[in-house]
This record gives structure tokens, C-alpha cells and sequence, in this order.
């Protein structure tokens, strides 16, 4: 049987409306529920709901991932040019009687299509909300404007809870789904390429973020939060960078998970029985490769996987210190309480669900929640980046002058 093509567009439609289909709920869950509150309000709940879904979404992504059902259809965006694994049993059957292990399995096609149908419903409502509010944006205008006319002050009139953040925040989003829908596309028609996958589970995280800092938004533009918490100048450069280190580990993290190194090490504190065993970083780290091969083609060492490996775990050591540290410091400011403890129990979950993953053999549950642990954290630092600002430098008087100056 001849291979597909990479890209068949002929179920894109009905794809699509399996899409409209899975949004609805949420959509109408949310409107009906809160149809007495303003859009405003509105909107802040679907934003709420859509955060929570695309953290599912990219939990449902690496369990696609773990459970090697990323080529389950191997091509885009149906299964054989169907919109379902239903309408491609005989190709399926075909191949899983060649292969009885994979790629492609029934089970495995029904893993990786669901995972569309679950992006493709969270596409669908990022669009909504870019949609509504850019339309209550024009509706706030247009009151205005009568307003104006009525010499009167609108805004002395808007209900509570009816301030909008701004409607580019919700337009970024929707850049950033269509472009993660890219390289969607691009992991199953590259075969796995390992780069690809990376940056794959990168753009879901930041699409997590955007829309962590978009509900933040609606929350202080209606007033349910103060616009920002301050933070000493120092503390809040340390919260940066940590946010910074805990991408850097992402990323490497996603490299040892696409290159399949995590067996690499099966022990800990010790990776094969030695401080620093024999490693290739030039192999594993050379970026643009096909998976499981090396820069020249040939397959990739063992060297290279633990390279790959102990890198993670390196970094793991600085990045687990420097989040817990800024918990520490968090504890007792104002604000951030109940972040501090989040940021605390979520990176103690994240060391003892990455030591399962080595010592237990990379057990699915343990490895799905990995990645849950990640997405998490990259949530929670997200807010407390975004809900924080730092306290503007401290005023003392001179002792040689009555002037006033700042420190």
C-alpha cells in the first residue's frame, strides 16, 4: 500500500467543525451560566476556562508523546485523509499487520487524533475570545462616544466588573495558537524531528503563559486584584531569572524526552555508577538531526543520550535550589502567600516525579506528570512575574541639606 501524503487537506473542514463542536460546551457552559454578568466578566471566565483546558491539552500532548502515538496518523491534519481513525480502518489495519507495534495502531491513531480535536477546540476558543473582545473594545468606544455627546462621564456609569484588559492580549494568543498549530503539523510530516517537537512543547507552555497574564489582566482591570504587588527591585530581578532558568530546564528537559534519554541514567545521585561518565555533547546537542541519528547521519551514541541526560540533571540541581529559594523569600510578603507555597509544593513534585522517572524506569504516570509539573510551574511563576512590580527606590532626606533625594 503507497504511502500517504504528508498533507491532505480534504478533511480540514470537517476537522474544523469537530473543533466548533468540542467548544461549544465550554462556550456555552460560560454563557449561560454568568448570562447576567457583563461581557466583561464573561470573557474573564472563558479566559479562566480556556487556561484550564490548554493545560490539559498539553498534558493530553505528552501522554500522545509517551505513548508513541505521534505519527498514530501520519499525516495532516486527518488520519489517511479521513477526519477520523473510522474512516481509515483499512489503512490502519494495513499498516498495524505490517508494524503490529507502531507507529500506527488503531489505538495509537484514536490517541493522536483526539489530541488534534482537543487543539483544535482550544483554537476555536482563543478566536472567540480575540473576536469579543475586540468587539466589547468597540462597544467601551461607541459609549463613550455617545457619552460625549450626552456631556456625560461613561465611565462614571459602567457597571463593576465591566473594565476590559487590553484586546491584544487576546491576540497574541491566537497568533501563537496558529503558529503552534504550525509546528504541529510540522512534528508528525518531520517524522518526530527532534527540534521540532521541542519547540512544539515549548509553544504550548508559552501559550499557557500568554494566557496565565491574560486572565491576570481581566482580573486587576475589574478590580479583583490590585494592578501589581511590589516586590523589593532585587527580589523581583531573582524572580526573572529564575522564570528564566525554569525555560532554560523546560527546554532541556523537552530534548531528553524527543531524544528518548531519560534510561540514559537508571540511578541517581550517580549516572552509571560515576560523578561524570562518558558523554558526547556535540552529538547530542547538535540541533538540526533527525531523531535517534547523529550530525553525520549515523545512529546517535550512547554518549550522546547521556549527554543529553546528565545536562537535565545538572541544571535540575541550580534550577530546583533557585525556586525554592524564591518560595522562601515570598513566604511572608504581601500578595504572595499562597503563591510561595504553590511555587514550593510544585517544584517538590517536580524533583520527586523526575527522580521516578530514572529510578522506577520511566513510568507513564510519572512521566506524564512531569510535564504537568512544568506546565504548572510555568503557570505559577508566570503570575507572580506578572501580579509583581518592583518598589520604587526609597526617599531620605540628605544630612547636609534639606533636599530630598533617592537612594
Amino acid at each position: 500500500m503507497t504511502a500517504p501524503a504528508l498533507y491532505d487537506l480534504s478533511p480540514a473542514l470537517r476537522l474544523m467543525l469537530m473543533g466548533l463542536a468540542v467548544a461549544l460546551g465550554p462556550l456555552a457552559w460560560v454563557w449561560l451560566r454568568h448570562q447576567q454578568a457583563p461581557l466583561a466578566q464573561r470573557l474573564q471566565r472563558l479566559t479562566l476556562l480556556t487556561l484550564f483546558l490548554t493545560f490539559d491539552l498539553v498534558i493530553f500532548g505528552a501522554f500522545t508523546r509517551l505513548t508513541d502515538s505521534g505519527l498514530g496518523c501520519p499525516d495532516w491534519p486527518g488520519c489517511y485523509g479521513s477526519a477520523s481513525p473510522l474512516g481509515a480502518q483499512q489503512h490502519i489495519a494495513a499498516a498495524q499487520s505490517a508494524m503490529p507495534t507502531g507507529p500506527v495502531t488503531h489505538s495509537k491513531a484514536w490517541i493522536e487524533m483526539i489530541h488534534r480535536y482537543l487543539a483544535t477546540g482550544v483554537g476555536v476558543l482563543i478566536l472567540t475570545l480575540a473576536l469579543a473582545a475586540w468587539v466589547a473594545r468597540w462597544r467601551q468606544r461607541r459609549q463613550r462616544r455617545i457619552g460625549s455627546a450626552d456631556t456625560r462621564d461613561c465611565r462614571a456609569d459602567q457597571p463593576p466588573g465591566s473594565a476590559l484588559p487590553s484586546p491584544w492580549w487576546p491576540m497574541a494568543a491566537l497568533v501563537w495558537v496558529c503558529l503552534q498549530g504550525a509546528f504541529g503539523a510540522l512534528t508528525v510530516t518531520m517524522k518526530l524531528f527532534p527540534l521540532i517537537v521541542t519547540l512544539h512543547l515549548l509553544g504550548g507552555l508559552v501559550l499557557l503563559a500568554l494566557l496565565r497574564a491574560q486572565s491576570l489582566r481581566h482580573a486587576q482591570a475589574q478590580g479583583q486584584q490590585a494592578p501589581t504587588a511590589t516586590l523589593g527591585a532585587g527580589l523581583r530581578r531573582f524572580a526573572v531569572i529564575a522564570f528564566a532558568l525554569l525555560w532554560l530546564q523546560v527546554a532541556l528537559g523537552g530534548w531528553v524526552s524527543t531524544n528518548y534519554a531519560v534510561l540514559a541514567c537508571s540511578d541517581f545521585p550517580l549516572c552509571q555508577n560515576s560523578l561524570w561518565p562518558m558523554m558526547d555533547f556535540r552529538q547530542g546537542f547538535t540541533l538540526w538531526r533527525e531523531l535517534g541519528a547523529g550530525p553525520d547521519g549515523a545512529s546517535i551514541t550512547f554518549a550522546a543520550l547521556t549527554a543529553i541526560h546528565y545536562a537535565h540533571r545538572l541544571a535540575a540541581y541550580v534550577v530546583v535550589a533557585a525556586l525554592l529559594l524564591l518560595a522562601f523569600l515570598l513566604r511572608h510578603r504581601d500578595g504572595f502567600r499562597t503563591q510561595a507555597r504553590w511555587l514550593a509544593g510544585l517544584t517538590l513534585l517536580q524533583l520527586a516525579t523526575g527522580l521516578g522517572n530514572v529510578l522506577l524506569g520511566w513510568p507513564l504516570a510519572a512521566a506524564v506528570m512531569h510535564t504537568g509539573g512544568a506546565a504548572a510551574l510555568v503557570v505559577a511563576l508566570t503570575g507572580i512575574i506578572f501580579s509583581s512590580c518592583s518598589e520604587p527606590a526609597p526617599v531620605r532626606a540628605c544630612p547636609f541639606t534639606n533636599s530630598r533625594v533617592t537612594a
